[in-house]
């Protein structure tokens, strides 16, 4: 990617992994535009942090299962920024807005993962490409197990969400490549300070235990500064070849078997 004064859009960047990400790009000195749906204190906070690694951001407000409300974003970063380096696309609605099984699953919860998802990252990219010059990075922020699997029921509207936003990531890819413009999807595994810590507490200690006895080969959960640091790296030029994938942050829990024990595995 093109250097110089770069600048890039995280949505759902004012927690979370969101948050990792928008700190270690502007650790790169990326000026970021820091996007929150409620939480404005939040992001005030996630900007003071950019700040104190020595870049600038602005703060925007989107329901981004609003198509206009994500137009009328990008409008404002037209005129704020007048260009776009790199779009992130992160953002989800709280847990319980689409937190059940096939069998009970609303239409509205379906379409608040959908709308969230697939649709905004569709909408998102095409608002973001009018702004970016050869060389702009864009990212899907995606959970992959849960787009192939269907173990945890009540994943279902998230997780075909997330398979659907993996299928744009590879068209994207393609229709963008030859403007030297790479398309990818990270997918983190358990994550420290993001939907982990949202589930009850009983829930989260057993997860936690469960990856650190091995089911994590490096024997603990991410971090958000672990996905924000994969983020800075694929936007150097020495990764402007890899495009259309998904990439997998996990710290290898994605190579576990389900099917073996990790006692056996880990030896």
């Amino acid at each position: 990617m093109a250097q110089g004064k770069r600048h890039a859009l995280i949505t759902g960047s004012s927690r979370g992994i969101g948050r990792g990400i928008a700190l270690a790009l502007a650790a790169d000195s990326v000026k970021i535009a820091i996007h929150y749906y409620r939480n404005e204190s939040a992001a005030r906070d996630t900007l003071a942090q950019v700040r104190k690694r020595g870049a600038d951001g602005v703060l925007v407000q989107a329901d981004v299962t609003d198509p206009a409300q994500i137009t009328a974003m990008f409008g404002k970063l037209k005129a704020e920024f007048g260009k776009l380096d790199v779009f992130v696309s992160n953002a989800r609605p709280e847990v319980p807005e689409f937190f059940r099984p096939p069998l009970e699953i609303t239409l509205k919860q379906w379409d608040a993962a959908f709308d969230s998802q697939a649709k905004a990252f569709l909408v998102g990219v095409r608002e973001a490409l009018p702004l970016m010059g050869d060389g702009g990075r864009i990212f899907a922020i995606t959970y992959a197990e849960g787009s192939r699997t269907g173990g945890l029921q009540p994943w279902v509207g998230m997780g075909s969400a997330k398979a659907a936003m993996e299928s744009l990531v590879r068209y994207f890819a393609v229709a963008v490549a030859k403007r030297g413009i790479t398309v990818n999807a990270l997918s983190p595994g358990w994550t420290e300070d993001s939907v982990l810590n949202t589930l009850p507490e009983q829930a989260q200690d057993l997860i936690r235990n469960w990856h650190a006895s091995g089911w994590t080969p490096m024997g603990r959960l991410g971090t958000p500064e672990d996905i924000g640091n994969v983020v800075a790296l694929f936007c150097s030029d020495k990764a402007r070849w890899i495009t259309g994938q998904v990439i997998y942050v996990d710290g290898g829990a994605s190579l576990m078997n389900p099917e073996v024990p990790p006692e056996i595995q880990i030896g």
